[in-house]
């Protein structure tokens, strides 16, 4: 079984998980487009469809794969424009994995937090994924893998949820 997690916004992963082993990590596919003056980073619907795609390709051969996203909402403080860009960001991965045929799952970030045994604070999604990948320490060394950490356990809520 193939479980993919995926943190979506412009600073989130993709992990892949194949039978609890860690498979890869990939940081999420950005592009910087001009809007006005300046450039805004966006997620890459062509680059996401192939990660997934070249993830996804031994569902081909038989082997079952699921895509677990984390579905988030609006956050107190957020602006309009920050909030309509993770909106964006959110659909870009919802149409890619619906064009690919992958099934989704959808989880809070309370529920994965709650079911993975991450230590409270900034750091501790990635301490808790060193703990139980320790040999891919080096993927989640600095502050900001964050994303990459919440992944893993967004993909681990996946195989035991």
């Amino acid at each position: 079984m193939i479980t993919i997690g995926i943190d979506p916004g412009i600073s989130g992963a993709i992990a892949v998980l194949c039978d609890d082993q860690l498979i890869a990590v990939h940081d999420m596919p950005v592009l910087e487009v001009k809007a006005g003056k300046t450039n805004k980073r966006q997620v890459s619907p062509q680059l996401l469809a192939d990660i997934l795609y070249g993830t996804a390709l031994p569902k081909a051969n038989g082997v079952d794969c699921w895509l677990v996203l984390e579905k988030v909402g609006a956050m107190p403080g957020q602006g309009v424009t920050s909030m309509f860009n993770f909106g964006r960001s959110f659909g870009v991965v919802e149409g890619v994995a619906a064009g690919l045929g992958l099934g989704i799952t959808y989880v809070t970030p309370q529920v994965w937090q709650k079911r993975s045994g991450k230590k409270d604070g900034k750091d501790g999604s990635r301490q808790r994924v060193i703990e139980l990948y320790p040999s891919h320490a080096d993927l989640f060394k600095r502050a900001k893998d964050d994303g990459r950490a919440d992944a893993v356990l967004i993909a681990r809520y996946g195989m035991t949820g």
